[in-house]
């Protein structure tokens, strides 16, 4: 079987979600011998050594797991005074292979920074159509038999996500986050987003390791994006990072790599060589985190983000490395502009926003541990909380401004693939697309979904095409190896 490609406009990645992380409301039960549960889960969480606490049984939607282990997790969203803090439930810290649905761990957010609670299932659910992406759902959590609230489920983004999206369980693996630790040597000051550091010891500050302890595999990554980018795509999947990167900007979710701190993504390095960036933690998706725009950060701040945001800014690799190139920077916008279309401009968003809505309604209605009041869980969706811009507010000012600009008033290629016949083993085949608006096409092509697509540019010149040079009808010629 071969896999075609032909890249000017792109397809998008589906992952369905299934079992446990099917959208509706699961029933977490924990129950803990330990009657000073919560202050020992504060001590851990204070420790920060990954230690948990035993719950002697965990049911979900009434199947029991046992001897399960559980920490407080989150960043600004735990606080030792919190009733309801985010957590962890690792299924098989003592049992090995317990799992539910084939899944160990389970992360419960607690809704801190969203009174509509919609902007974390939301966001994982868009952005799984386009890159790989955790899966989402709700959770009413009891603790030893009393409510602690509604949490959004998460999926863990470990060798089982990695296995699913890449095939692959083993590869090189960091979780990007400051570890508050001092390297003698290390450069001072900020710590940037994939900055490239000689001394890889110096990687520690700002990355932890989820694999085997090589950190060469890292360092010599980011001594290509940094010092050798002409060679990034044989290191890195641009089309996959191209694909965060727009979603990101266009959802101003600032809480994360497209920003200025090492800080909620994660780095896999698949079996063709290649890392890919995945995002992480969108509980402040959709404008709720303004950390890094200049003050005083308004509405109009967010409903018009600069859509290369962080072009300029040298402490931050990722961007300013990738918008250096003219031609990532058009694959980038098209790339927004497909989220766009299939995402804001029919409001397919809102609706959905409304359905998950009406999904949690009778139970955010009697969360006895809100942050917000229950008032403006629905008034969220249209309008600015505090400091918290209302969905629609942001998305519908934001897509108008996005389509005023030169990048998205441009014509944007079309393209007609002309010819779809079968493929036979050691043959040769000719693919031809008929595609206007463009000086530049190339054909991609692999042959199982594991490898990565070929590339190899498309002609119009009479004699890849149809015999006519110039009228738009550009071919290659491919051999089928088997």
């Amino acid at each position: 079987k071969i896999t075609l490609l032909v890249l000017v406009l792109s397809c998008s990645i589906s992952s369905f979600s299934q079992d446990v992380f099917d959208v509706g409301i699961r029933e977490i039960e924990i129950f803990f011998s330990e009657p000073n549960w919560d202050d020992t889960l504060d001590v851990y969480y204070a420790n920060d050594n990954g230690q948990r606490l035993i719950a002697d049984s965990v049911l979900i939607d009434g199947i029991a797991d046992q001897n399960v282990g559980i920490k407080y997790k989150g960043n600004s969203s735990y606080n030792i005074n919190n009733v309801k803090n985010p957590l962890n439930i690792k299924l098989d810290y003592v049992n090995n292979g317990q799992s539910i649905d084939g899944y160990n761990v389970l992360k419960l957010s607690n809704g801190f920074k969203d009174p509509t609670l919609v902007r974390e299932v939301l966001s994982y659910e868009i952005a799984r159509e386009y890159m790989p992406s955790s899966k989402a759902t709700y959770a009413n959590v009891y603790i030893n038999g009393n409510w602690n609230g509604l949490y959004t489920c998460i999926q863990s983004v470990d060798d089982d996500f990695t296995n699913e999206h890449f095939y692959e369980r083993k590869g090189p693996f960091f979780k990007a986050d400051n570890t508050n630790i001092t390297i003698s040597g290390c450069p001072p000051g900020p710590l940037g987003i994939l900055n490239y550091y000689p001394d890889t010891n110096c990687y520690k500050r700002a990355y932890e390791i989820q694999s085997t302890d090589d950190w060469t595999q890292l360092g010599n990554f980011l001594d290509t994006l940094n010092n050798h980018f002409t060679d990034i795509e044989t290191v890195m999947d641009i089309d996959r990072t191209l694909w965060m990167m727009a979603f990101e900007n266009l959802t101003v979710c600032l809480d994360g790599p497209i920003n200025a701190i090492p800080h909620n993504f994660y780095l896999f390095k698949d079996n063709n060589g290649r890392f890919s960036p995945i995002l992480w933690d969108m509980n402040q998706a959709f404008g709720t985190f303004t950390n890094g725009l200049p003050s005083p950060v308004t509405n109009q701040s967010l409903q018009e983000l600069d859509v290369f945001y962080g072009s300029t800014n040298n402490q931050n690799s990722l961007t300013s490395k990738i918008f250096s190139s003219e031609q990532y920077k058009r694959m980038y916008v098209a790339h927004m502009r497909t989220i766009i279309n299939e995402y804001f401009s029919n409001n397919q968003y809102y609706n959905r926003a409304v359905q998950l809505q009406q999904l949690i309604d009778a139970s955010v209605a009697a969360d006895p541990n809100l942050f917000f009041p229950y008032v403006t869980f629905q008034s969220n969706i249209n309008s600015t909380i505090g400091n918290n811009i209302g969905l629609t507010e942001l998305m519908d000012a934001r897509v108008s401004y996005l389509q005023s600009i030169p990048e998205f008033t441009a014509i944007p290629p079309t393209v007609s693939v002309l010819n779809s016949s079968s493929v036979l083993p050691y043959s040769t085949i000719n693919i031809t697309a008929d595609v206007q608006n463009s000086n530049y096409v190339y054909l991609g092509y692999r042959y199982k979904f594991a490898d990565k697509f070929e590339k190899i540019q498309m002609f119009d010149d009479g004699n890849h095409g149809d015999g006519i040079a110039g009228d738009g009808v550009y071919g290659a010629t491919i051999s089928v190896d088997a």
